[in-house]
């Protein structure tokens, strides 16, 4: 089928964690609320109201999982660390992230988007994209049909995008949210696409985005209309014609409806710097704690790993990284932990640690697996 004939459509939800929290606090509704951190559960008072944590008052290393859009118009983003977002946003109502309900609602979500157009691709936990192109219905209305879908399920709003491709649809599932619903086609593009910053574009990072506008190309249609010699001088072949197929609107990806990982990891943040000799204890815990829940991640997605990885973060915001390849796949904790604690024995551990964080790739379904030797005493965080 050409690509001019496809519908493929990217639904994403709206500010997905918040909504959620929204859903048991609807008294915060319009208000800038932080998503993030621990310790700082709402106190429930006799007469049954609540006392609410103040992002003013958070003391630690924390960083946001994400925030209410009111939040985010005071300059307030995920992945922000909480100090510095409590410059920004004092007054802002802080929780704690509860994973458990965003993994229940998120399922909800995308069993009801499979309910109408089951050919699904899995993007993450809080967005999908679906083909529509051989689901009956008018295409604004079949748009709408899903997010009412979505809505009934969940009793949360998203945001849909549907256009020829991949590409466009991620774009255009952001224009006008929250709440949104856009449909474009190729003829479109000049007019919706080309005035964007060539930041909106999936695939075109921070750093390109400088290198783009240190060529005076700041907008999407500036980059459509750039010389590709000129782009393969500064990105090599590869990524410029990448970039200008991008900028047209070019995309042949497939919708890929396997189910497949390919990794899946579990880190952590410390509320203070740890230091790997005089804090082992506290770190011997997380280390455990971590591997404990990478190990319930596997065995709820019915998989092993072949490959185990620690990642480090120090004071001084350095990263580090190091994994084993096993001869047997794993998904036992204990076996997850063995392996973490032998990567941990190529890591340098003089500096203090920011973020502690445990991964397992090279993912298949369980089948022969073997026992790897409990830790001894002596292994690093025991």
């Amino acid at each position: 089928m050409a690509e001019a004939e496809r519908r493929i459509a990217h639904i994403d939800m709206d500010a997905f964690f918040a909504s959620v929290e929204l859903l048991s606090y609807p008294q915060l509704r319009g208000q800038p609320v932080v998503i993030g951190g621990r310790g700082h559960a709402p106190e429930q008072r006799a007469d049954g109201s609540y006392v609410f944590a103040r992002l003013r008052d958070y003391v630690g290393r924390g960083v946001i999982t994400t925030a209410t859009y009111e939040a985010r118009a005071l300059g307030v983003g995920s992945a922000m660390g909480m100090m510095k977002a409590a410059k920004l946003a004092p007054d802002a109502i802080l929780l704690p992230a509860t994973f458990d309900a965003y993994r229940h609602y998120s399922r909800l979500f995308k069993e009801a988007v499979a309910s109408i157009a089951p050919a699904i691709e899995d993007r993450g936990i809080d967005e999908i994209f679906a083909d529509l192109t051989h689901v009956e219905g008018e295409t604004r209305a079949l748009a709408a049909r899903i997010k009412q879908a979505v809505l009934d399920a969940t009793g949360l709003t998203c945001s849909i995008g549907v256009t020829p491709n991949k590409l466009l649809s991620k774009i255009c599932s952001d224009l006008e949210k929250p709440n949104g619903l856009t449909v474009l086609g190729f003829e479109d593009i000049p007019a919706r696409i080309w005035p964007l910053n060539v930041r909106k574009v999936n695939g075109i990072g921070p750093k390109a985005t400088a290198k783009l506008a240190s060529l005076g190309i700041e907008t999407v249609g500036q980059l459509a209309h750039t010389d590709q010699g000129l782009l393969q001088d500064y990105f090599g072949a590869h990524y410029a014609a990448w970039l200008a197929r991008a900028a047209r609107g070019i995309d042949e990806r497939e919708i890929s409806t396997s189910r497949e990982s390919k990794s899946m990891s579990r880190e952590t943040t410390f509320e203070r710097d740890l230091h790997a000799r005089q804090d082992r204890d506290a770190l011997s815990a997380i280390l455990v704690r971590l591997c404990e829940r990478l190990a319930e991640d596997l065995k709820r997605k019915n998989y092993v790993s072949r490959t185990i990885a620690v990642k480090l973060r120090y004071d001084d915001f350095q990263i580090v990284s190091r994994n084993v390849t096993l001869p047997l796949p794993v998904a036992d904790a204990d076996q997850i932990l063995h392996a973490a604690r032998e990567c941990l024995k190529r890591v340098p551990l003089q500096r203090k640690l920011r973020l502690l964080g445990v991964r397992a790739s090279a993912l298949e379904p369980p089948g022969a697996m073997a026992r790897i030797p409990q830790p001894v005493q002596g292994d690093l965080f025991a």
